[in-house]
């Protein structure tokens, strides 16, 4: 029997106007057998912990450029909790200072991913954070 494909959303929180990013890496894991969910830009906290509970999601990507990750990433992550959504596996990506990664991994945010990051090397970490 064959396992059915890792569910991802992807969002875009915040003010963002800007969704390449976000976009090339939904392909990619589309490419690499994920049934991707992308939400298109300027979703709210509660927009994305709905649809991740909504689409019975087992990842979430959030893509930001902003700088409000402070802000939205800690909110985020109260709401998948508030929801029983604590399971899913948070990964991020962006404009995101190297200093500010230490906390955001505190709040249960798995990895940050820089620009510049192989698309390969997050589809890595969503198989290996799965299987382990």
């Amino acid at each position: 029997m064959s396992q059915a494909p890792i569910r991802i959303v992807i969002a875009k929180p915040g003010l963002d106007g800007h969704d390449r990013g976000a976009k090339v890496v939904a392909r990619a894991l589309r490419d690499a057998g994920m049934e991707v969910i992308y939400t298109g830009l300027r979703q709210t906290p509660q927009q994305i912990a709905a649809a991740v509970v909504q689409e019975d999601a087992r990842v979430l990507g959030m893509s930001i450029l902003s700088g409000a990750h402070n802000q939205i990433f800690p909110e985020v992550m109260r709401l998948l909790k508030a929801q029983g959504a604590d399971d899913v596996l948070v990964f991020a990506g962006g404009i995101i200072p190297d200093e500010d990664i230490p906390a955001l991994k505190a709040i249960g945010i798995r990895e940050i991913f820089q620009p510049g990051t192989n698309t390969d090397d997050i589809v890595a970490f969503i198989h290996q954070a799965l299987s382990s």
